[in-house]
């Protein structure tokens, strides 16, 4: 599909609208570039032994992780024999070390390989050499799982360069965390819309209060690309208007904020006090997309700091981008609509959406034939 865009000198303007009301440039994203991106799965901790696994999907097709000792292998949900989905949800393995087809009874090690069949002896050997289930290529970083359906794929740290690092610095215990809430929304407008609303502060002052006054200050706020990841920056608010307590004195980076958005549908955050939380983009439609957020404490305890925190954000900051991705979607189709500049500051900052025009160029990328 060709797409018409307008270009001044010197000024660059916003997509236009088709990239969020076609289907079919949905349904190009869905059998590229979602097929050739990290993806986020789970968390490990959701299978900790031998036998565990965890279904998920990524453009339609139904996946599962499954631990093989220290490792997690990633495959398709799907049996070689006749097409049978192979496990439903979540499961323990429970010292089992095949993984069984419901409907005919074929097994397979926990590496994927066949093992066996009822009756199989009848199928010619060599027919049966080389049957396995379809792997995925699956990267675990920082606790989180990542897979990648292109077996080609460069891996993460060529993505998304320092990433790790940096959040092992902004969270020196991030090998200890596990999930301990998952608050997710549906937004009926396009995947994008939403990516583009968190990848920029400029509208922060405006319409997020609480975040903006209770938890960082506006002012020092940037967004600059790292890879394929835009990073976000600045400071927390002074001690007495912050909306939760923190210690700053716990570490380094204790009074600090920041996140890491990874091309395309995830994202890592840190609020002060070192508080890790995560979004999550699940486009279902090309008008509409769960989005999901984390919070994690060290082996799963309970926290009524992280409980209260998750409450504040999904009544405020959440809440109020709702209301702004489903409007614009709404624009979007609006015939009256002329994809206007982009404010393009050289100093970057909080009032800035150079972070935009980066994005903007991966997403017109990524919707290459």
């Amino acid at each position: 599909m060709e797409l018409s865009e307008t270009c001044d000198a010197g000024v660059v303007h916003t997509l236009d609208p088709a990239y969020y009301t076609s289907d079919a440039i949905y349904q190009q994203e869905c059998f590229g570039l979602f097929m050739s991106t990290w993806q986020f799965a789970g968390h490990a901790s959701q299978a900790p032994n031998p036998g565990d696994y965890f279904t998920f999907e990524i453009a339609g097709q139904s996946l599962f992780c499954i631990r093989n000792n220290n490792v997690l292998n990633t495959f398709y949900n799907v049996c070689q024999h006749r097409a049978h989905q192979l496990v439903q949800g979540q499961g323990q393995g429970q010292g089992k070390k095949t993984i069984v087809c419901p409907y005919h009874a074929w097994s397979y090690n926990l590496d994927g390989n066949l093992l066996r069949g009822p009756n199989t002896e009848v199928i010619p050997a060599q027919a049966k050499e080389g049957i396995c289930l379809t792997p995925v290529r699956t990267q675990e970083f920082c606790g989180f799982v990542f897979v990648n359906l292109d077996d080609n794929a460069e891996p993460m740290d060529v993505w998304f360069p320092e990433v790790e690092i940096q959040l092992r610095d902004f969270v020196p215990n991030i090998d200890a965390l596990k999930p301990i809430e998952t608050i997710s929304v549906s937004e009926n407008c396009n995947w994008k819309a939403s990516v583009e609303n968190y990848s920029e502060c400029y509208h922060c002052r405006i319409n997020h209060r609480t975040f903006a006054t209770g938890v960082i200050k506006p002012g020092t706020y940037d967004i600059q690309p790292q890879g394929y990841c835009l990073r976000h920056t600045t400071e927390c608010q002074n001690l007495d208007q912050m909306s939760y307590p923190i210690d700053l004195d716990a570490n380094t980076h204790a009074g600090d904020y920041s996140s890491w958005f990874l091309w395309p549908t995830f994202s890592f955050q840190v609020y002060p006090g070192n508080v890790l939380n995560t979004y999550h983009w699940q486009p279902t439609s090309v008008d509409e997309v769960m989005v999901s957020r984390g919070w994690y404490t060290i082996d799963g305890k309970p926290s009524d700091l992280i409980h209260d925190l998750a409450v504040q954000d999904r009544e405020t900051t959440v809440e109020e981008d709702i209301h702004l991705v489903e409007s614009q979607q709404r624009g979007f189709k609006n015939r009256g609509y002329r994809p206007g500049p982009l404010v393009i500051d050289p100093s970057g900052g909080v009032n800035s959406e150079h972070s935009i025009q980066v994005l903007q160029q991966w997403i017109r990328d990524g919707c290459e034939p």
